[in-house]
């Protein structure tokens, strides 16, 4: 069984609230974190990855969902100029861990830009997930989990489609927005404002 993830909620900061940079820091590390044990947990259940290729699309898949579920928590609890700052902060830095990651293995000579097509794919989602209800902090719908369920299950071969919506939905993401929740509402406790948990405007990464 694999090591539950620590992750940072509490820091011992004097002389005013954390900047978007250090919430986005902290934030981005939980989420790829999270992103890649799912991958580790899918192979671990004989889901076929076979090529980084698609291992990559998967957790592009998966920050996708929880950087948009971060916004939703933040939409709840922010001001609306911190919460831009805050989640085009979390959105950057994740482009740049995508990035470099992907480098790692197609090599830096390789001409495409895949900061930029990461956030691209995330202003797309969150144009997608802007459509669903999530009803409070701890849960999404059932239909947002359907199609981050479905998006995973495009990118599989034939002989895992039949199953592997089940175990994003039912095993994988709660087990990720917990963890994920934790650490950005921990980060978050500076926030002055608290709002209601409904459907917000989309707000693209810049």
């Amino acid at each position: 069984m694999a090591m539950p993830i620590r992750v940072k909620t509490i820091w011992f900061k004097k002389g005013g609230e954390r900047t978007a940079e250090e919430i986005a820091g902290a934030v981005a590390t939980t989420a790829w974190r999270v992103a890649d044990k799912a991958i580790d947990n899918l192979g671990r259940e004989n889901y076929d990855i076979i090529t980084p290729d698609r291992g990559f699309k998967l957790i592009a898949e998966f920050l996708a969902f929880l950087v948009h579920y971060c916004d939703r928590m933040a939409y709840a609890t922010l001001p609306p100029e911190r919460r831009a700052a805050v989640l085009q902060a979390v959105s950057n830095r994740l482009a740049e861990v995508m990035e470099q990651n992907v480098r790692e293995v197609v090599g830096k000579d390789d001409p495409r830009n895949y900061k930029q097509e990461f956030i691209d794919f995330l202003n797309r989602r969150f144009a997608d997930y802007a459509e669903f209800e999530f009803p409070d902090d701890d849960k999404a719908s059932f239909p947002a989990l359907r199609f981050l369920g479905l998006q995973i299950r495009e990118e599989m071969g034939d002989d895992d489609k039949t199953w592997v919506m089940d175990q994003i939905m039912d095993i994988e993401m709660p087990e990720m927005m917990g963890t994920v929740r934790k650490s950005f509402k921990g980060l978050l406790s500076d926030a002055p404002v608290k709002r209601g948990f409904g459907s917000p405007d989309m707000l693209p990464p810049e």
